[in-house]
């Protein structure tokens, strides 16, 4: 299991991900963008947002810290633009963490299967902390 830092961003995250990748020297950042996302016949993908990033990854200094743009009409606030991302290959942990921590808070995405994993949920717990949960096999 690991918990790992997601930093958000408002269109510039390739900049900021390619410049940390320099300040840190890093390998190069791989980005998903969310035009690369399969068709969704229940869902028309905005012009806007497809070029935008999805997802990104850096290691820094052996911590994964991970990357996306905010998609077209969601939320951003500069400087609460951070969540911390739970990767484990536990399901019922997972399952466990979401339940407590929903508990008082805002569930933004229900745990539920998606493409790029089997198990993928996002909840702000009474806090105001953001958590994303990603099963990794």
């Amino acid at each position: 299991m690991s918990v790992n830092v997601y930093l958000t961003f408002n269109g510039n995250c390739q900049e900021a991900a390619e410049f940390y990748a320099k300040v840190f020297r890093t390998e190069p950042p791989q980005f998903m963008r969310y035009g690369d996302t399969p068709p969704d016949p229940n869902f028309t993908m905005p012009e806007e947002a497809k070029n935008l990033i999805m997802h990104t990854r850096l290691v820094i200094d052996g911590s994964s810290v991970m990357f996306s743009d905010v998609f077209p009409g969601m939320p951003y606030v500069e400087g609460t633009n951070i969540s911390l991302a739970i990767v484990n290959k536990d399901l019922e942990g997972i399952h466990s963490y979401f339940e407590q921590l929903k508990e008082g808070g805002t569930v933004r995405m229900e745990l539920q299967e998606t493409f790029w994993s089997k198990c993928y949920g996002s909840v702000v717990d009474r806090f105001g902390i953001e958590w994303q949960f990603n099963y990794e096999e």
